[in-house]
């Protein structure tokens, strides 16, 4: 009986080893974690440029922020698309999860608009009412764009927790007024100007290539990332997954698709 099952498994082993590895390599499967709304619809762009390379996709849709991690880490998913770095570390630190990023992907830029006719936030005069979203993660995304700006200047321990309270120098005073993320567009008339998020200026008409006067960078550190186990992060599937997600088809589709309101951040 062992000497059948060794035969057999020798037999196997050379069948194996007359198929090229990019062959058994199209065989697997990946499967891919997203949130509904963007982040799927850009994913079934990816998948079709994937298959075309040989390239299995199948596609998990998630309605919340944790799953879509904890599946990961559960041998559930191969991969995730949803979330940005500072995200993943914090889950990283707070569950000991070991995951990581493989690419960045697309960013939701804050972006500042105005309704009193100012070109850039330079221009805001002294005293200026300056609406940002009161969210810990929003508020310090508006603050540093400040920052940038040259407006203010923040305490540097702070880094990306920094608050109003972590404000050392406001030359032209500014008063920051914290607001709900919804009601930033809806203030922005008794506002000199106010940092509102992709999700609510869209609805209410706003565009950040047309009505914006600053934008976040692509590349900050709120940019969305590909998240992998950290044990994959070399392995040669994720490199042509990143490929075909960095492909200019799905670059085009964006800029189309979102008209500036979420831009790559490759």
């Amino acid at each position: 009986m062992k000497r059948r099952t060794l035969v057999a498994a020798a037999g196997i082993l050379a069948i194996a080893g007359s198929i090229p590895l990019s062959a058994l390599a199209a065989e697997k499967t990946i499967v891919v974690g997203v949130t509904a709304g963007p982040h799927a619809e850009i994913m079934e762009v990816v998948k079709r440029i994937a298959e075309k390379q040989g390239m299995k996709i199948r596609i998990v849709e998630f309605n919340d922020f944790v799953q879509p991690n904890a599946a990961l880490v559960a041998g559930d998913l191969d991969i995730n698309s949803f979330q940005h770095k500072p995200y993943m570390d914090q889950q990283n630190e707070d569950r000991g999860y070991k995951l990581a990023s493989a690419a960045p992907t697309i960013t939701f830029p804050l972006t500042y608009y105005t309704r009193k006719g100012y070109k850039t936030l330079a221009d805001l005069p002294q005293g200026a009412r300056v609406g940002i979203p009161n969210d810990p993660t929003n508020a310090n995304r508006a603050l540093h764009m400040l920052e940038e700006q040259g407006l203010v200047r923040l305490n540097p321990k702070a880094g990306i927790r920094a608050t109003v309270l972590d404000i050392i120098d406001n030359a032209k005073k500014l008063r920051i007024i914290e607001l709900d993320s919804a009601q930033l567009p809806r203030s922005l008339e008794d506002l000199d100007a106010a940092a509102i998020n992709a999700s609510y200026a869209e609805p209410a008409g706003l565009t950040p290539a047309k009505d914006g006067i600053a934008q976040e960078r692509p590349d900050g550190p709120y940019a969305n990332i590909l998240c992998v186990r950290a044990e994959d992060l070399s392995k040669p599937w994720v490199a042509k997954f990143v490929q075909c997600y960095h492909s200019p088809e799905v670059k085009a589709f964006v800029e189309k698709r979102f008209n500036g309101g979420m831009i790559c951040a490759w």
